[in-house]
């Protein structure tokens, strides 16, 4: 699917009018492999699985926790009175909510790891984009994909951007 997308995304390019195989200069890089290298990504990369561990054991306190009082119901619960009953099955839906709730905060989506990678991580990704931008204008290139994850096309030139033609075209079409 990468290779179809990658040879789509080159057509379209070579096919864009003013635009042939001899005047655009298309370069891509790995910035995963990057990553791997620097030392800084290694130490921030470091310091979130620190914190993974950390949370993901935290995590597993609480759901053993959690089971060996389900165990302990189990075992019990033939012999409680109603009330008791009511009470510890209301125990354990409590502390299920909170390992729900605390999974949710460590690792959901607005979690406490995605904001502490974004913090970590983001520099890191700024200054290999400066990189980048400042290569691709040196070299006079006027695409550049990264081929780390799916294609992402990272540098364009301005002058093959279409934003503006596109829109006067549509503006002019809805009349």
């Amino acid at each position: 699917m990468k290779t179809f997308a990658a040879t789509l995304l080159l057509a379209v390019f070579f096919a864009a009018p003013g635009t042939t195989a001899g005047q655009a200069k298309i370069g891509w890089f790995n910035s995963a492999a990057i990553m791997e290298k620097l030392p800084e990504a290694q130490d921030a990369q470091h310091q979130i699985d620190n914190l993974i561990a950390d949370w993901q054991e935290e995590l597993a306190k609480m759901q053993n926790e959690w089971q060996k009082r389900y165990e302990e119901y189990q075992t019990k619960k033939l012999i409680m009175t109603d009330q008791l009953r009511a009470q510890e099955e209301k125990d354990l839906q409590d502390m299920d909510k909170k390992i729900i709730e605390y999974r949710n905060k460590k690792f959901g989506q607005s979690g406490e790891l995605f904001a502490k990678q974004n913090e970590l991580m983001k520099p890191v990704q700024n200054k290999i984009f400066k990189v980048l931008e400042d290569v691709a204008q040196e070299e006079e290139y006027d695409y550049i994909f990264d081929k780390s994850g799916d294609v992402l096309l990272m540098y364009t030139s301005e002058k093959y951007d279409l934003t503006s033609v596109i829109f006067d075209r549509m503006v002019s079409f809805n009349k």
